[in-house]
């Protein structure tokens, strides 16, 4: 297959080309940059040398959704809004890893992004890119939105006990942090080294925009669902996310029906690991590859739950899922080019 990239030049442009180098049905990569065209990438990026070089070409929508079989749009938000429908009725299919298209109510997007929301027909089509939750549209699809990374650790973390209507909706209290490169490539105030170096900080109180896109998929779930307590910080390392998630229980149980729980939802998806009970991942538990690795207990005392789950947000909260999301839409199997293995230390 051929495969587009689309800003290939920022953190997660640069993982889906890592990834596809790899991929066993990828035959030919092009690479897209409105910013750097005619640039040769690995001039910008020089590990990422392997004897053929690639020039960053102008995007050219006609030209693209029918000389390539898959476009990832690894775009800042607000891009895809108007490049998804112009590459939309050719053979390509789309891959989107901004928020462009994952909130489905296009008020919610324009207070929460503060841009003007992309179409209904397209928003219409786009299908929610979390696989281990909605594997069978995803095979039918023909532009899918990647979820977000603090939404994937999240959702993923959460899903069996909402699922089963196990607890008290407005009890849920997420509480996130990322490293600096969930900030993408281009540095600020706050991702400063000087600043971001031994320093421990809260961001977007209330604010972030990952917070609708965890509501819209807990509502599918259980349409009793509550707005939920979302707060996310910055911690002094490149990459991996750690969500600490809360719960109240509505009725007693014990820690070994959650655990069983857990095991019998992700027994079947090979890139959700539950822990044994009793341990807890870590962000370095996960680096460098597709893995969400969750552990998660019960204190008696309160009947609050406690779930931990860890992704690398570059990865499983972006480019790797992208990939896994390829596979699904070409049939492939669901693992290619993503096995693998964490990176230590």
């Amino acid at each position: 297959m051929k495969a587009g990239i689309v800003g290939a030049t920022g953190y997660g442009g640069i993982e889906l080309f890592r990834i596809l180098n790899v991929h066993p049905q990828i035959d030919d990569i092009t690479l897209y940059s409105s910013s750097q065209a005619g640039e040769y990438f690995e001039d910008i990026y020089p590990q990422m040398q392997r004897g053929q070089s690639h020039i960053l070409a102008d995007v050219e929508p006609d030209k693209m959704k029918e000389d390539l079989d898959v476009v990832f749009l690894a775009t800042p938000a607000g891009v895809s809004i108007d490049l998804t429908p112009q590459l939309q009725g050719g053979k390509a299919k789309v891959i989107d890893l901004s928020g462009d298209l994952r909130l489905k109510d296009q008020a919610l997007y324009k207070q929460w992004y503060k841009k003007e929301p992309a179409g209904e027909a397209v928003l219409g089509e786009a299908v929610y890119g979390l696989p281990e939750w909605n594997k069978e549209n995803i095979q039918q699809a023909d532009v899918i939105a990647n979820p977000g990374c603090f939404p994937t650790a999240a959702l993923l973390g959460v899903g069996p006990i909402i699922k089963e209507r196990l607890a008290n909706p407005s009890s849920l209290i997420i509480d996130a942090k990322s490293g600096v490169s969930g900030a993408g490539k281009n540095p600020n105030r706050i991702t400063h080294f000087a600043h971001a170096q031994e320093n421990f900080q809260i961001y977007k109180v209330n604010q972030h925009q990952h917070i609708p896109e965890i509501e819209q998929q807990l509502q599918q779930w259980d349409e009793d669902s509550q707005p939920v307590t979302f707060s996310t910080h910055l911690v002094p390392m490149t990459k991996g996310i750690m969500a600490t998630i809360y719960l109240q229980l509505n009725e007693e149980m014990t820690v070994e029906k959650l655990q069983s729980l857990y095991e019998s939802y992700y027994e079947k998806e090979p890139f959700v690991r539950v822990r044994e009970m009793g341990s807890f991942p870590c962000t370095k538990d996960v680096y460098g590859s597709n893995f969400c690795d969750i552990g998660i207990t019960l204190d008696p005392r309160t009947n609050r739950v406690t779930i931990v789950s860890v992704i690398d947000n570059l990865m499983k909260g972006a480019a790797s899922q992208a990939v896994q999301n390829m596979n699904l839409l070409f049939q492939a199997d669901e693992r290619a080019g993503l096995s693998t293995l964490p990176v230590y230390p």
